[in-house]
């Protein structure tokens, strides 16, 4: 029953009748996670400092809050979306990643670099599986090394690109497409255990 209930609009019809699916109760915590790393990111003196952040009043503020919060869970979400066979959750961190690290808020990311390429041998060779807990939990570090680096209108756009990704993947399977499409097919495979 779980089962059947996939992607975002398959939890929302199935909690209209009247059934909280697993995958609901990981959007909400997803997205309260999200929240609250946003707002701490708003108390920090270094992210308020921003140029675009300068002046902003109240509902600014709770905007630049919110998008930031969408942009923590929805990165979260991708990588989550991605991690249908070995190594590509963390190879897709690392990818995102890695510019992430450099700059002011460049620790943030760095951690969660760090340890994506401490697993990515193990998850190749499937010794460990990354699953829904790491690969959420890698996507939102990376989300909040964003969100810290972006004004608002960079949050905006980004959260204007993971929400488009995460729209389509309720249409178009991403392994397909990786599939399909020389260089990130090699990309994919590279480094995996052959059967």
């Amino acid at each position: 029953e779980q089962k059947a209930a996939k992607g975002f609009a398959g939890h929302l019809a199935a909690l209209r009748e009247g059934r909280v699916t697993a995958g609901l109760v990981k959007v909400v915590g997803v997205g309260a996670a999200g929240l609250g790393a946003a707002a701490l990111l708003a108390a920090d003196p270094a992210v308020r400092a921003h140029r675009h952040r300068q002046g902003q009043g109240v509902v600014g503020r709770t905007v630049d809050v919110l998008l930031g919060a969408g942009v923590v869970a929805g990165t979260a979400n991708l990588v989550n979306l991605l991690d249908l066979r070995p190594g590509r959750a963390v190879k897709s961190g690392l990818l995102l990643g890695a510019p992430l690290t450099r700059g002011a808020h460049g620790g943030i990311a760095a951690g969660a670099v760090g340890a994506a390429a401490g697993l990515l041998d193990a998850d190749l060779d499937e010794r460990v599986m990354v699953g829904d807990s790491g690969a959420n939990a890698l996507g939102a570090l990376l989300g909040v090394g964003l969100a810290a680096r972006c004004g608002p209108v960079g949050r905006a756009a980004a959260l204007a690109v993971l929400a488009g990704l995460t729209a389509a993947s309720e249409r178009v399977s991403f392994t397909q497409v990786i599939a399909r499409t020389p260089g990130l097919r090699e990309l994919d495979e590279l480094g995996r255990r052959r059967d």
